[in-house]
């Protein structure tokens, strides 16, 4: 049994341990299911760079306390108050976030990412990008920010992007919620492993094993994404949000009825930004280059007034009324969108 501690800076909240000759990074907010501060953030900044110069250390994996989730996103909560107290706290969140993400991106030692049940936002941001990201039967993984709005950020426009057909693109404006098989179709994942094997892989890795992004007997394939390609890559073609919600409210496939009255419960001006963003990531050359926009989409959606209306009515007051900026997609301007895009 490993015996994880807290790091230097001390937080609990993010728990380490060497164990054989890999470092385990335990988020540590099960009750919360794993959902990151910025004190946890930089633990594990300090953490992961301090393992990336012991010789001790081969590997690394990335774990979440309790059995909900590996981590369900960043605290927007927490962004948005410092956001109203006037406080650049929510900003320098995502500064830190962001680079961590950048971090475990191009770190020079193999890493593990465990992405057993729900994995959603800041979670993709820490685990999308890791040598070898392991789903379960039990993942439940999304992007869902337009629905308080924000965006698809910690670079997860990168993969969806680049994902077959348009599915990322559906991912990222209805927010939808994936299992594992669809997250490796889509690029998010590498394979669905039973959960019930988690140890033991883990244990194989820890003792010098290979790294093995598809374990033997792991599945690659399946998913409802796989099979929906027809309608999705025909109603999600262009850089027209307008034009997509309209080509979906007028499908003749229910699936496509459905992801449309998805969309119009999510803030337009998200919903306008986050295609753009997409299609900008579509070109370009890294990670980190995305990371960067994100900073500046961030910003950008933090200054209007979607961002706190949309958190307010998901997460704070909870009564999902949310009052919107814009009453549909049409209403938003090419030149709003470039205000965001550009910070």
């Amino acid at each position: 049994m490993a015996d994880f501690t807290p790091g230097t800076t001390g937080t609990d909240e993010v728990l380490f341990a060497v164990d054989g000759s890999l470092g385990r990074v335990l988020l540590n907010r099960p009750r919360a299911i794993n959902a990151l501060t910025r004190e946890m953030v930089v633990a594990m900044q300090t953490r992961l760079a301090a393992w990336a110069d012991d010789d001790a250390v081969t590997a690394i994996s990335l774990e979440g306390a309790g059995e909900r989730g590996f981590c369900a996103g960043g605290d927007v909560r927490a962004v948005r108050e410092a956001h109203l107290t006037g406080t650049s706290g929510g900003v320098d969140f995502w500064a830190d976030e962001y680079a961590l993400d950048a971090q475990i991106a191009e770190y020079p030692k193999p890493v593990v990412a465990v992405m057993d049940g729900i994995v959603m936002g800041g979670g993709l941001g820490l685990s999308m990008f890791a040598t070898a990201r392991w789903t379960t039967e039990r993942s439940r993984i999304a992007m869902p920010e337009t629905i308080i709005g924000f965006f698809p950020d910690v670079a997860a426009t990168y993969l969806l992007s680049r994902a077959p057909g348009e599915v990322g693109t559906h991912m990222a404006l209805t927010g939808a919620t994936v299992t594992g098989a669809d997250a490796v179709h889509v690029g998010l994942a590498d394979a669905v492993v039973d959960h019930t094997r988690l140890p033991e892989l883990i244990a194989a890795v820890a003792g010098g094993g290979p790294i093995e992004p598809v374990p033997a007997g792991a599945m690659t394939k399946g998913g409802d994404l796989a099979s929906s390609h027809g309608w999705v890559d025909e109603c999600y073609a262009g850089d027209d949000a307008a034009v997509i919600l309209a080509r979906l409210r007028e499908h003749a496939d229910p699936a496509a009825r459905a992801a449309a009255e998805e969309i119009s419960l999510r803030s337009p001006l998200s919903v306008a930004v986050t295609l753009a963003a997409l299609r900008r990531a579509a070109t370009a050359g890294s990670v980190r280059e995305v990371l960067e926009a994100d900073t500046r989409i961030s910003r950008g959606l933090l200054a209007r007034a979607d961002f706190v209306e949309g958190v307010r009515a998901l997460l704070v007051d909870k009564d999902r009324q949310p009052r919107w900026e814009h009453a549909d997609v049409d209403e938003v301007t090419r030149s709003e969108v470039m205000s965001v895009l550009e910070g």
